[in-house]
Order: structure tokens, then C-alpha cells, then sequence
């Protein structure tokens, strides 16, 4: 799979990808009823806490410390694993990471996995690379089977289905489910009908793949935290289960692990607890899987945490609030973005894990932002994702050619602004501009300027320069 199959290959760049979504009326309804409704509700579950900031600080305190240990909580949260009968693999990227799964797969004879919805397997391109294998993944959060059996990409972190309608849900599963004819767009029918695929895969596989949520260094012990149950079925039922987990979800203790069960699912699921919060140290003789194997990812991690300022996106919790604050997710949709992590953190995390500014792709997603700040605000970890974006953008920037036309442009206004007598004749040839406006706004200019206009309008020139009314009226 390569180093880092964090953004999907042959994605266009962010602007043209985002043209095509912003022309889909249906996809906008669905999105902003979506969206509107989390927030929404998220709004009202915080407010419940009247230590809510404390909670933030004490979240971002906590994953700044890890992020400064790493080295040392990782080796202690391996021992712990191992103490407790469990197997840990450690992962530099994504080939590696999915020839140790696909591996213990067949060693555990399975043709087919089930699988906990999981960011870090998503990341790696897990499902292709058994499937390349002839094993069979079968994703059991219902959102994400939707998804995989629509052969679909997801395009939320949360909900990854939140761009289908309960009618398009309908047809996908009428399409490929069996005993489905008669089935109707009412939302029990349609769980029901999952859970009744479902179970037959939960009492048949021998092998789940999992993510996880959290890492508790001073038990080994893996959290994942849901609100269906499969997961509970996943990680209970199959004789081997193999967790897939990025070096940097860890907390140093229980105490520790307090903090993000507050914050987490009033920022994701809006809920003051999760229905499903499972816990496991290593294995227990007789009881759940008889097989545990932790699957440790960097995956470029390690580069980010090198950056001093784009270090802090490796707190992400994934909890997604900051995509349904954002104005331009909200009308645009993740799979515009082209990458497993979609919105505001993924314009932050996929050029970072990805590592290479020199790809259009990956460039143009720390310009998929307002700035507006909504997504910091929202951030149970205190992510300064406007910050981080600024920083990327000047990153993108640098790895341009120095011929490109940004930077030819940038050239020219340098060599303009640095002599007084080109800025003043610059001034009065801009306000002569003031002929191709219409309302106010220029809205199309000829190249290289029309690189702006095609996104965004630019406002009229004003009739009189200052340094002309002050000459005039100073004089």
C-alpha cells in the first residue's frame, strides 16, 4: 500500500473536488440537516458541566505529556500488554502494519474478519489489503456497512455515512442483502435488517480487527467506546481479536482515562456517556478471545510529532466536533476532501501524515478552511487547528517552485511595493479595475488573475487612493 494511504489516490485538489459537491443540492440537505442536528445537541450536553474548560485543559495537558513522553509510555504500555498475555507488533507504516494483520488472519485460518469501526485500519487501507489476500472484511458499524456495501468512501469521522439519506440507505441494502425485497425506508426496518446480516457474521468469524479509542500505559488495557453494540460483539465472541492502534492514543493512567470519558462523547455523539464503553487488559482464560495481538502504527506520526507547531493534531480524540462546526464541511462533505480524515482535522493531519507538500492533493487541503476559528472552539482537546492551518499553508508555499505563478506573482508586487513612484502608478492603474465590477465585486479577470476570481470574488477598487486624497486634501 506505500508509506501512507492517509488521502485516497488520484483525489483532485480540494477546489475541484469541492465544485462538484457544492453542485449536488441533495448532498447539501443532507449535510446540513445532519450536522445542524449534532451540533445542536452537543451544544446542550456541554452546557450541562459547568467545569467544561477545566475538562479541555486537563484533556490537552494530558495528551501534550504523552505526546513529550511518548518513547517512555509506549514501552511501558507494551510491558503491560505482554504482561497480561497479549502480543504487540510494532508498525513504521502502512505496508507493515497490513502484512502483520493480513498475516495473523491467516494464521488463525479466516477467510473472513469482522471489524469495529476504525479510523487507524481506514488510514492503512486495511480492508484492500485483505481483500487483496482473499480475505473478506465485513464492517459492522452500521453507518460504515452502509458505506462498504455501498461501495462508497466515507465522509465523516462519526458517521461516515452522514452523507446518504435514509431512502439511499434502502436501496444499498435492497441491492445487497438478501430477504431485503420488501424492505421500506423506516429507520427500525433498516437497523433491523442490518443486525439480522450481522449476527450471522458475529457467530461465524474467527478473527475481529478493532481499532482503539485509548491505551492505558499502566495496564496495557485497550478502550473502544461505541453505541451499537457490535463492538461489544466483535470483541467478545471470535477466538483471536487484533487491535489496530496509533502510537500516540495513549494515557498515562485510569485517572487519566477519567478525563477523555467526559470529554469525548458529549463531543461526538452528543451523549453524556457512551451506551458501549469496553475495556480489555490481555487475554482472560475462558473468557472473550484466547488470542490478543496490539498492532502499535506510527505511520508518520513520528514526523509530525517533530513539527513544533503541527504536533498538537496528534491529540485528536477523534471526535469529529469540529466537522460539524465547519462552515465549509458542512457545505462541501468529507469525500471532497479525498481523505480518510475529512474537515477541519484532516486539513490538518492528512498533509502531516502524509509528509509530502510537493503533492497538489495534499497541498491544497490547509486551504480548505475559513479560518473562522469555530473548530478550536468546539476542540475538547484544544486543537489551534487555524493556527496549525497557517502553519501548513506556509509549508505548501515553500515546496511551490519559485517559478510557479503565485510566486512570480508575489515577485512582482514585491518589486512594485518596494519604489514609491511604481506603488502610486500600480495605485491608479488598480483603480482603473473599477470598469470590470459589477455590484461592488470583481467577479472574473483574465489570467493569471482569474486563479482568484474562479473562487472567489475580489472587492472594487476604491475611486481615490489614500495617498491620493491626502495629497488632494493635505496637500
Amino acid at each position: 500500500m506505500g508509506r501512507n494511504p492517509v488521502t485516497w489516490l488520484g483525489s483532485p485538489a480540494f477546489p475541484t473536488a469541492a465544485r462538484t459537491a457544492l453542485a449536488d443540492d441533495q448532498l447539501r440537505r443532507n449535510l446540513k440537516h445532519a450536522t445542524g442536528l449534532i451540533r445542536n445537541k452537543r451544544a446542550g450536553v456541554v452546557a450541562e458541566l459547568p467545569d467544561w474548560e477545566q475538562l479541555r485543559l486537563s484533556g490537552e495537558a494530558i495528551k501534550d505529556d504523552v505526546l513529550a513522553h511518548l518513547d517512555t509510555y509506549l514501552l511501558q504500555f507494551e510491558e503491560s500488554v505482554k504482561a497480561r498475555g497479549g502480543v504487540v507488533h510494532w508498525a513504521a507504516d502502512a505496508a507493515e502494519a497490513n502484512e502483520i494483520v493480513v498475516r495473523l488472519a491467516r494464521e488463525a485460518g479466516a477467510d473472513e474478519v469482522v471489524k469495529i469501526k476504525s479510523m487507524a485500519t481506514m488510514e492503512i487501507g486495511l480492508n484492500e489489503a485483505l481483500e487483496a489476500d482473499g480475505i473478506t472484511p465485513i464492517e459492522t458499524d452500521l453507518a460504515e456497512l452502509i458505506v462498504q456495501l455501498g461501495n462508497d468512501r466515507p465522509s465523516h469521522i462519526l458517521v461516515p455515512a452522514i452523507h446518504k439519506n435514509r431512502t439511499e440507505i434502502r436501496d444499498i441494502f435492497k441491492a445487497t442483502m438478501p430477504d431485503t425485497a420488501d424492505l421500506t425506508d423506516e429507520p427500525v426496518e433498516l437497523a433491523a435488517a442490518a443486525r439480522a446480516f450481522l449476527r450471522r457474521k458475529f457467530l461465524s468469524a474467527k478473527v475481529a480487527v478493532s481499532g482503539a479509542n485509548f491505551g492505558v500505559a499502566e495496564t496495557g488495557s485497550v478502550v473502544i467506546v461505541e453505541s451499537e453494540g457490535n463492538g461489544r460483539m466483535c470483541l467478545t465472541l471470535p477466538d483471536t481479536l487484533i487491535s489496530v492502534m496509533g502510537i500516540e492514543k495513549l494515557v498515562p493512567t485510569w485517572q487519566d482515562l477519567e478525563v477523555f470519558l467526559q470529554l469525548l462523547p458529549r463531543s461526538s455523539t452528543a451523549e453524556r456517556m457512551n451506551p458501549y464503553t469496553s475495556i480489555w487488559s490481555g487475554v482472560t482464560p475462558g473468557d472473550g478471545p484466547q488470542n490478543f495481538h496490539l498492532v502499535l502504527v506510527d505511520n508518520g506520526r513520528t514526523d509530525t510529532l517533530a513539527s513544533t507547531v503541527g504536533r498538537q493534531a496528534l491529540r485528536c480524540i477523534r471526535c469529529s466536533a469540529c466537522l460539524n462546526v465547519c462552515p465549509v464541511y458542512e457545505r462541501t462533505g468529507g469525500q471532497a476532501y479525498g481523505s480518510v480524515y475529512p474537515g477541519p482535522i484532516g486539513a490538518i493531519l492528512a498533509p502531516q501524515l502524509g509528509g509530502d507538500m510537493h503533492d497538489k492533493h495534499a497541498a491544497s487541503l490547509p486551504y480548505a478552511s475559513s479560518l473562522c476559528g469555530a473548530c478550536f472552539e468546539v476542540c475538547p482537546v484544544r486543537i489551534d487547528i487555524p493556527s496549525v492551518l497557517v502553519h501548513l499553508r506556509s509549508e505548501a508555499v515553500a515546496a511551490k517552485s519559485s517559478f510557479s505563478p503565485e510566486a512570480i506573482g508575489m515577485a512582482a508586487m514585491a518589486w512594485v511595493m518596494a519604489g514609491p513612484r511604481r506603488f502610486h502608478v500600480a495605485q491608479r492603474l488598480a483603480t482603473a479595475g473599477r470598469l470590470l465590477a459589477r455590484g461592488g465585486k470583481i467577479r472574473k479577470l483574465p489570467f493569471p488573475g482569474s486563479k482568484w476570481t474562479d473562487s472567489r470574488d475580489l472587492p472594487a477598487p476604491a475611486k481615490e487612493s489614500f495617498s491620493a486624497w491626502w495629497k488632494r486634501t493635505r496637500g
